[in-house]
């Protein structure tokens, strides 16, 4: 099996990171983020309906879906959020 974090999956990463970095020029740091993390959610709320034959056996795993995509982006989360405190002189404050 492939490794989900190969470069393919940072440079799809990088360019969802650049569009939003883009819009910030556009909009508050916080509704980028906003529409980002509503993109996200539409996404699996897609991507979980593809599995499914019937909106009632979607239904049907609703709670157990839910908890698979939050519980992958708070690893993510807590991975980045270690990230950003270990190095945050360098990620934060480059030196000029």
């Amino acid at each position: 099996m492939a490794d989900p974090f190969d470069d393919a999956f940072y440079m799809r990463a990088d360019a969802h990171i650049t569009l939003s970095n883009e819009q910030v020029d556009d909009a508050a740091p916080e509704m980028v983020n906003a529409s980002m993390m509503f993109a996200s959610a539409r996404f699996c709320a897609w991507l979980s309906a593809g599995g499914f034959k019937t909106g009632e056996a979607m239904a049907a795993k609703h709670g157990e879906t839910i908890e698979y995509f939050v519980a992958g982006f708070r690893q993510m989360l807590e991975g980045n959020m270690d990230a950003y405190i270990a190095n945050f002189d360098t990620y934060v404050r480059p030196k000029e």
